[in-house]
């Protein structure tokens, strides 16, 4: 419990030498022993696995690739670097491979370096994009409160992608996307110019963002609605 606290928690060794009743000196030498009998991970074989691939940033420059396969809930492979790059990705995908885990389909973020490995390693497999990745972006782009009725009404449709959970609701969800975009088509693609730079850019460029990001994510956002239930495809990392 203490070494948790102080691994997850980011607790000192005052800290819990405090309220834990040890001193730091028997701490110490506890969570060394502990450090020096981590686990060791072992690829388990399996067939139709749902892969989860995640990368998430600490500080110091550190990224944390999780391979998770989702058909048996178990962490098949982890990656401590300092970013999500390509070789690196492209050569743990190819050791799942060779260790038996016969990968089905792939959620991910769309990392672009992460898109180039599959493509790479294994092209026949569906890539799943995480939908609540792709709403959290648009969200980010939109704003809390957009300032034009275009911006307000594209978030309307993008806080309904996580509910979608059968292709009726699906249909429905992507008619309100296409009429918003013959709605508003003049206004995403509205110019500017600049004379001293004699250069043109998009005018309301976080809301053309917001959209052209769901258009490039669609074709693989909702493949999760076409598995049945025993191959399952996790529709979010």
């Amino acid at each position: 419990m203490w070494f948790q606290s102080w691994v997850l928690g980011r607790q000192t060794l005052k800290q819990i030498s405090n309220y834990s009743g040890y001193s730091d000196r028997t701490l110490k030498r506890l969570f060394k022993q502990y450090l020096a009998q981590s686990p060791v991970f072992s690829v388990k074989p399996s067939e139709k696995v749902n892969l989860i691939i995640d990368g998430t940033y600490f500080s110091n420059n550190l990224c944390l690739v999780i391979y998770r396969d989702n058909s048996i809930k178990y962490t098949q492979l982890y990656r401590l670097s300092d970013g999500e790059h390509y070789e690196e990705m492209k050569e743990d995908i190819e050791n799942l491979l060779k260790f038996g885990v016969q990968i089905e389909s792939i959620t991910c973020d769309g990392h672009k370096a992460l898109l180039k490995a599959i493509r790479k390693v294994c092209r026949h497999v569906v890539i799943q994009r995480c939908v609540i990745h792709v709403q959290r972006m648009c969200r980010i782009w939109l704003t809390a409160r957009p300032k034009s009725q275009a911006g307000y009404e594209l978030k309307k449709i993008v806080g309904k992608i996580h509910t979608i959970s059968n292709r009726d609701q699906w249909g429905y969800w992507i008619v309100s996307l296409v009429q918003w975009y013959e709605k508003y088509e003049s206004f995403v693609k509205e110019k500017s110019f600049s004379i001293q730079t004699k250069r043109y850019w998009y005018k309301h460029k976080l809301v053309r963002r917001a959209f052209v990001s769901i258009k490039r994510a669609l074709p693989n956002m909702f493949h999760y609605l076409d598995k049945p239930h025993d191959t399952k495809i996790h529709k979010w990392t």
